[in-house]
């Protein structure tokens, strides 16, 4: 388990007041790694062929759990041949605010994308729970006062079947991921539950878990909302071709909805709930609007109008590596209305009136018909009018594979995943490269201002639902004891100590991006500091003492 503290890299310090969970109050997040909250059967690794040796396997492993003995080593160790079915530890990260005394603070669960497959094997540098999306929007949450998890769950499936079988393995196998990739969040929402109700290590209030699905994880997220009876994975595009009954969905294999259950899963009943009160999707969509009931969570949705992977009205999945057909499924500008004229959104919208910013742009293109990203006649598109629903408009590109999906993602075009070759070409094409054609102009930037907006349409939306007790937060001690001039600043920034006994652990200036541009020489009651080194342009200034810290923008001219 590795703790990190991440310093402030927005203008939140410096601000006499704040408004918990609305704005960043806290100026540090403290962010607990790796934490394993689950076992389980890892179909990426596992030969499930030999039916015998299977058997064998998993009696070894489930009579290990019963007696409480530690599961054999081989199974964890894709390279020994000694046994075929494989586990993997599931684990997830940590994300709170420093310096907060409240012991019972709402959950943000982020659920990754990915394409249910690990990178670059998806053909993204995309996959995984530290994605710099991931990253981005839970320090932000931990910031406002809110405890965040960034989860991985269980991948695979195959997207490259082909032949007459082609069409139904990967129905039946992408299906099958989502479905074990809901077993994993419900484990992990009941084991939160089971261990706030003993010691709560981090002050979560259970009764107020949201769910945020981005991408692939927005189909898990809206099926976590939706999915709640067994018979709702048996309609007729989900059972093989041929039958009425027999559906690509088998819970005496894989579990029933509840991830409870079944011969090649481990999970087991703790008599927790797995009850949460909100979803939002950024992306994905979900896999049959006959599974909403009246009563289901409360739903946001953000995605993108030309979004060429998963439709924004009724349409079909397409894998992104081979732009294959998968399954028939309906995005946020179908499933959207039927959620509001059920009365789930009821929590958020009825009494409440919303007049930002966020929220009038998203009622820009209700109603408003764009070019769509097929062909006549299916070359229009009109937003309905939903509300809860941010329709995301990027430009037309120019095939339906170069549109927008997925604007807020960004990574590091040098990283491994990003220089990893994901089709030979010639020439060959990097997974940085691939990605680029429906996110042509990616940036940290870029992705950041769509995150903004994430965060300025949910966060209120959310806040009324729970109705979540919005206080107003004094700034930090370390705030009153600093001043900052001039700002803009030419050359030097004079850095005011106003108390002479306060004791500087660091003082420190950054990029935008993060990194560190200069450290500096720290006095007990004034700092000139010279900027002649750095480029014109926007910087943060962060000064910690102890725990607390104060991060203030300034304007190098």
């Amino acid at each position: 388990m590795k703790k990190v503290l991440l310093g402030l890299l927005t203008l939140t310090a410096g601000m006499a007041q704040a408004q918990r969970y609305s704005t960043e109050v806290f100026s540090q997040v403290q962010v607990t790694s790796d934490v394993e909250y689950g076992v389980n059967v890892d179909f990426l690794t596992s030969d499930l062929t030999d039916q015998a040796q299977l058997i064998t396997d998993i009696t070894d492993i489930k009579t290990n759990l019963g007696m409480g003995n530690p599961i054999p080593a081989a199974y964890f160790d894709p390279a020994d041949a000694s046994t075929n079915v494989k586990l993997t530890r599931i684990n997830m990260d940590i994300y709170e605010p420093v310096g907060d005394t409240q012991t019972e603070r709402p959950l943000m669960i982020y659920i990754h994308t990915g394409n249910f497959l690990p990178p670059p094997l998806n053909g993204s540098p995309l996959g995984i729970k530290t994605d710099s999306a991931a990253i981005a929007m839970c320090e932000s949450w931990a910031k406002r006062g809110f405890v965040a998890i960034s989860m991985d769950y269980r991948l695979g499936w195959n997207p490259i079947a082909s032949g007459p079988t082609g069409p139904i393995v990967r129905r039946a196998t992408l299906l099958n991921a989502v479905y074990r990739a809901l077993g994993d969040t419900k484990h992990l929402v009941r084991s939160l539950k089971a261990e706030a109700a003993a010691t709560n290590p981090y002050d979560i209030d259970t009764n107020k878990i949201i769910l945020f699905g981005e991408g692939s994880g927005g189909y898990v997220a809206l099926a976590y909302a939706t999915l709640d009876k067994q018979v709702e994975t048996e309609i007729q595009k989900f059972v093989f071709p041929g039958t009425t009954d027999s559906s690509y969905i088998q819970p005496a294999i894989v579990g029933d909805v509840n991830g409870l259950g079944g011969l090649l899963n481990l999970y087991s009943d703790n008599n927790s709930s797995s009850d949460i009160a909100f979803v939002v999707n950024s992306g994905g969509a979900l896999a049959d609007t006959s599974w909403m009931e009246a009563g289901d969570a409360p739903i946001v949705s953000i995605q993108c109008v030309r979004d060429p992977f998963a439709p924004f009205g009724q349409g079909t999945v397409v894998v992104p590596t081979t732009q294959e057909d998968v399954v028939e499924v309906q995005g946020a500008n179908v499933f959207m209305v039927k959620a509001n004229a059920l009365g789930n959104n009821d929590s958020y919208q009825v009494g409440y009136t919303y007049n930002d910013s966020y929220t009038l742009a998203a009622r820009r293109s209700y109603g408003a018909t764009y070019s769509y990203i097929y062909p006549a006649p299916f070359n229009n598109i009109t937003v309905n009018t939903a509300e809860g629903l941010f329709p995301v408009v990027r430009t037309l590109g120019g095939s339906t594979f170069q549109n927008e999906g997925s604007p807020w993602q960004w990574w590091d075009p040098n990283s491994p995943f990003a220089t990893a070759v994901v089709a030979a070409g010639p020439p060959p094409v990097t997974a940085h490269q691939a990605s680029l054609v429906s996110n042509m102009d990616m940036s940290s930037s870029k992705g950041r201002a769509y995150a903004d907006t994430i965060m300025g349409y949910c966060i209120p939306r959310i806040i009324n639902s729970l109705s979540l007790p919005i206080g107003i937060e004094e700034g930090t001690a370390l705030e009153s004891k600093i001043k900052l001039y001039p700002n803009p600043a030419t050359s030097v920034l004079n850095l005011k100590y106003e108390d002479p006994n306060l004791t500087i652990d660091n003082v420190i200036i950054r990029d935008l991006s993060g990194k560190i541009v200069l450290k500096l020489e720290v006095n007990a009651s004034q700092d000139i500091i010279s900027i002649d080194s750095l480029k014109q342009g926007a910087y943060l200034i962060e000064v910690t003492s102890g725990k607390d810290a104060f991060t203030q923008k300034f304007i190098k001219k």
